[in-house]
């Protein structure tokens, strides 16, 4: 367990980050988010750069006044964006050239831009632009991603100024070993004050991730954060935590909550299902969430079925809860020394896909 310090407050470690893309965690208001417990959330540079726009929000004092957010923000360099959206943009050396998947329009962003982007914003942690190379790659495109993903990073260091923002670099490295610890050492050398582990979770399976963690870590410092940015599942996060990782960020409790999946501590539950119909239950008997005290799976049923609003917002609220709790736990069995014993017991409790039933 360890702590992450920013002038908007201290962060413990391991943390999950809601990913609140458009300055908003979808259903979720700030006031919400802190009764869950959440630390510090994640921002996108590419999405709010194309709406409302970075001068927008800076005009209205910052990021954080913008959404009524007081605590730290981690803002997103864009970088997964080129991956996602790769038949919309055209990488060169200086940047990246893309269309708006809203609009058409044309834009260029930079290593400098998108730290001058980040800076305007006024986010407590910002990165580096990045290039994510799809999966499957061939071992020379990716190491020729890497080296540029490396010159990129090297200029938003010198780009970078104000030192009260944390500059986080991207490791890459495909699904090659040697070019993930080559990646990963190259970056250290250049001393940045945190490292997201990027590439990952892009189509690869679960085992060719964690041996891709497995060799990255131990290149990282002990002593600045480790991101594994856009992972996971409830087991990623306990699997990448036992190998030293102390960030995540991922969509999955909030776009899963809207898609009618809860996620609890005995594995997933599907709400449309037949079964729930009079089930006076909540999601989770031992949940102390304000969705699992109040409501029942019959109500939760009938308004994802219904299609009402409060069905999105109440299993959020659950889900997120579930991730907070997770976290908090695994933060309190490292301080204890007894992690193993709460990883055997999380496997224990976690049932192997499929609805849960009764």
């Amino acid at each position: 367990m360890g702590e992450i310090t920013t002038p908007r407050g201290s962060i413990p470690t391991p943390v999950f980050m809601p990913v609140g893309t458009l300055a908003t965690v979808k259903t979720m208001t700030s006031e919400e988010l802190c009764d869950l417990g959440a630390q510090i959330i994640l921002a996108n540079t590419y999405h709010l750069f194309l709406r409302p726009g970075v001068e927008v929000i800076q005009s209205l004092g910052g990021l954080h006044r913008f959404m009524h957010w007081d605590r730290p923000i981690l803002t997103d360099s864009g970088g997964f964006q080129i991956f996602s959206l790769a038949s919309l943009r055209q990488i060169t050396e200086e940047g990246v050239t893309f269309r708006s998947h809203l609009n058409g329009t044309s834009h260029f962003l930079s290593p400098e831009k998108v730290v001058a982007l980040q800076e305007a914003l006024d986010s407590d942690i910002i990165i580096c632009l990045d290039e994510c190379p799809a999966f499957p790659a061939t071992e020379e495109y990716v190491a020729r991603s890497a080296a540029l993903t490396l010159r990129w990073a090297q200029r938003s260091k010198i780009a970078h100024t104000r030192p009260e923002q944390a500059l986080f670099a991207v490791t890459q490295g495909g699904m090659y070993p040697h070019l993930r610890q080559e990646h990963a050492q190259a970056l250290v050398a250049q001393d940045f004050q945190g490292y997201a582990i990027g590439g990952l979770s892009v189509g690869e399976d679960k085992d060719t991730r964690l041996a891709m963690l497995e060799v990255s870590i131990p290149e990282l410092p002990e002593n600045k954060p480790r991101y594994l940015m856009g992972v996971g599942t409830p087991a990623d996060l306990v699997d990448a935590v036992s190998r030293g990782v102390d960030m995540f960020d991922c969509v999955l409790p909030t776009r899963n909550a809207r898609n009618g999946m809860a996620l609890t501590r005995n594995g997933r539950l599907v709400i449309k299902n037949a079964r729930y119909v009079q089930d006076s239950r909540p999601l989770d008997e031992a949940c102390g969430c304000y969705t699992c005290q109040h409501y029942s799976r019959a109500y939760l049923r009938h308004l994802f079925v219904a299609r009402e609003i409060l069905a999105y917002r109440l299993l959020t609220v659950h889900n997120l809860y579930y991730y907070l709790e997770l976290m908090a736990g695994m933060r309190q069995a490292l301080t204890q020394g007894r992690f193993q014993e709460f990883r055997r017991n999380f496997y224990g409790q976690q049932q192997n896909g499929g609805d849960l039933g009764d």
